[in-house]
């Protein structure tokens, strides 16, 4: 039976702890450290099981949006690999993942059981709420994200939106520059899915970076694959690395934030528009989002910006901000999937509906998002 979305890769469980000292020694706030199966620290499987148990603890990456999307009434399934273990077949962190997600009506039959890898894990720093912890990432089963096992389930399932979470995240799924990946979603279009893929803060110092103009190479990945794309968001902070990477360096802090993300935005509205379909390309900040749609007939509408509406109470943890955003967004998108192929999207309700998944989300707590 189709479903309205198919979120594939990502599956992993995130931890917070002020005691997970590795965190603070390899990034800081806000950035995010990727590290292999081989990385990991040799925690057993009970350590793991503990620290879920007894928290703060959530699903991430696929469990960021999947339960959100669930809950606007959409039908969702999830396909990414979870670590094999004796828990229901799954290891402490893929059983967890699997429960949360099942809990929340996902369809989880295109779930892989790695017989080799674990399922992926993250140890966030217990930041204050004023700003974002630093992830040490170890991807685990992740690494190893198989396209041609999944394309079955993607003609099996026959989603509305195919959404692909993260570029930059996963050794297989990112191999030969990148190219691997913009197939598969060239392909999916070619199934008559919409498409959207994240990226992520590919580093472990960002605002380094971004003060000094450097080029993370991981954004390279982004060049083949933003020319087919449907739906590309990404953050104020992400969206200035990209362009330092993929442009030039700029001095962002002698440019207001408004116009900086303009800037962003015009450069990849007309550098990546694909030329014969609708595409939305837009960048989410503090208190909002800012969005330009390419018609599919050259002419690019926008930048729309809108800030939030729903900015209400506050953020117990700024972890998944985006993540949840882009689960309203693409609820959005998916409900109103004919307005979006001919180019005439009620952008600035789309990026509403994105702020208030968000606000949803942010203000709820760890263990119940």
């Amino acid at each position: 039976m189709p479903v309205d979305v198919l979120i594939l890769n990502t599956a992993v469980m995130d931890m917070w702890s002020r005691d997970f000292e590795f965190t603070r020694a390899h990034v800081e706030p806000g950035g995010v450290a990727k590290g292999s199966y081989a990385d990991m620290p040799d925690f057993p499987q009970e350590q793991i099981r503990d620290w879920i148990e007894t928290g703060p603890s959530c699903a991430g990456g696929i469990g960021n949006s999947a339960p959100l999307m669930s809950r606007a009434g959409l039908s969702v399934a999830a396909g990414a690999n979870l670590g094999a273990g004796p828990g229901g077949g799954l290891d402490a962190a893929g059983l967890a993942f699997y429960n949360i997600l099942e809990a929340s009506g996902i369809d989880l039959s295109a779930v892989y059981r790695h017989p080799d890898l674990p399922t992926g894990v993250t140890f966030i720093h217990d930041a204050p709420d004023d700003e974002r912890g630093g992830i040490v990432y170890f991807a685990n089963a992740n690494d190893d994200f198989d396209f041609d096992r999944y394309r079955p389930h993607v003609e099996r399932l026959s989603p509305t939106v195919v959404y692909y979470m993260y570029s930059g995240l996963s050794t297989r799924a990112d191999a030969n520059g990148g190219r691997d990946l913009a197939g598969f979603v060239a392909w999916c279009r070619s199934q008559g899915c919409v498409t959207i893929v994240d990226s992520h803060t590919l580093t472990a110092n960002p605002a380094e970076l971004i003060a000094s103009g450097s080029p993370v190479e991981e954004y390279r990945l982004l060049e083949p694959l933003l020319p087919e794309l449907d739906l590309f968001f990404t953050s104020s902070d992400e969206a200035k690395m990209i362009y330092n990477t993929l442009c030039e360096p700029r001095d962002w802090a002698a440019i207001p934030e408004e116009e900086a993300l303009a800037l962003y935005l015009d450069f990849v509205t007309s550098r990546y528009a694909g030329g014969s379909w609708p595409q939305l390309f837009g960048v989410t900040y503090g208190s909002g989002a800012m969005a330009g749609l390419v018609t599919g007939q050259g002419e690019v509408r926008g930048p729309h910006v809108v800030e939030s509406r729903f900015l209400l109470g506050d953020a117990v943890a700024l972890t998944g901000a985006g993540d949840s955003f882009r689960a309203g967004l693409v609820s959005y998108v998916a409900r109103n999937e004919s307005s979006f192929r001919d180019g005439s999207l009620n952008v600035p309700e789309a990026l509403q509906v994105g702020n208030l998944a968000a606000c949803l989300y942010l203000t709820a707590p760890l263990d119940d998002r």
